[in-house]
């Protein structure tokens, strides 16, 4: 039985894709270890948010195929998508499986194909190895609707594909079983659950559904943009108050100045941001608001990073 060793990089969705990962190879035969020496094949699962951590998981690549250079080392993830000529030459014999091929990490091992096709990938139902137990980690949907000047993730993950309401349910119920305390609902962008394909968010009706699960657990709603929450918000703030809800908001402004948000094409102003806030606060005054800025942005001036500092003290 060949040993797989799994490292992970990035956001929760990453997270539960290594778990998937682990999963169908654990289904396949294959054994999971937590250390590369005793490893036949080596995953890497990459993230492309932030140049620091793509920096890092490069020197990564380079260190294990000048240290393993018999070993199979596959890398996975969005780095795949957007790096694959570079990745390449780090490491010549390496397999590259992308975002819209987890599925296929058992024929890429028996085939040594590379993966990078895009497709709509369904990423739930499917087995995993958790390495959490206490927490069930699922994805509603991948990819966005935005198209911000900065993102390379957009590259990576595509136009927005949300998952079926009853699969992502039967998911969550599935955690639920095996011991989970906490559900962790993760995307790109939560709030445009379901739009594309009909039209308007269904996010809401999808908490509810998951809130009337029986068991005692708690759930933490991950990332949403402000110009689709603020569609939602009445709604929103109504399932929020469900006490299986984390009162925790994630929604990155990315700056607190307009000229700043128009050139990087967010779609909002900084006031619909603070009216999220104020209202946010006033539901839940020992809520936890969570958010991303951007600091050096090409066209940033002074008193545009002022802006951003200003909103953020505030």
């Amino acid at each position: 039985m060949k040993e797989v060793y799994i490292e992970t990089y990035g956001c929760a969705a990453n997270q539960n894709n290594s778990e998937i990962i682990g999963g169908l190879l654990r289904g396949a035969g294959y054994g999971l270890v937590g250390n590369s020496d005793i490893a036949d094949i080596i995953v890497l699962n990459s993230c492309v948010v932030k140049g620091k951590t793509e920096n890092k998981i490069k020197r990564r690549v380079q260190d294990l195929s000048k240290k393993y250079p018999k070993k199979i080392l596959v890398i996975a993830g969005c780095m795949p998508e957007t790096d694959a000529k570079e990745l390449k030459k780090l490491a010549v014999d390496c397999l590259l499986l992308g975002t819209h091929n987890f599925k296929n990490i058992v024929n890429l091992l028996k085939n040594y194909e590379n993966y990078l096709d895009k497709r709509n990938e369904v990423k739930v139902g499917l087995p995993k190895i958790s390495s959490n137990k206490l927490i069930g980690i699922t994805q509603i949907s991948e990819g966005c609707l935005g198209n911000c000047s900065y993102c390379k993730t957009k590259l990576a993950k595509g136009d927005l594909f949300s998952f079926d309401i009853d699969d992502v349910v039967k998911s969550v119920e599935s955690d639920l079983r095996n011991g989970a305390k906490e559900i962790w609902l993760t995307s790109q962008d939560c709030a445009v659950y379901g739009v594309d394909k009909y039209g308007e968010s269904r996010l809401v009706e999808l908490l509810r559904r998951v809130l009337l699960l029986k068991g005692r657990f708690k759930v933490r709603l991950g990332m949403m943009n402000p110009a689709g929450l603020f569609l939602i918000l009445d709604e929103m703030i109504s399932v929020f108050k469900d006490k299986k809800m984390y009162k925790f908001l994630h929604v990155p402004i990315q700056s607190g100045s307009d000229d700043v948000l128009k050139s990087m094409r967010r779609g909002y102003e900084i006031e619909l941001v603070e009216k999220i806030v104020e209202r946010f606060r006033k539901e839940f005054p020992d809520g936890v608001f969570a958010t991303d800025v951007i600091v050096g942005y090409p066209s940033e001036s002074v008193g545009d990073f002022r802006g951003s500092l200003g909103f953020v003290s505030e």
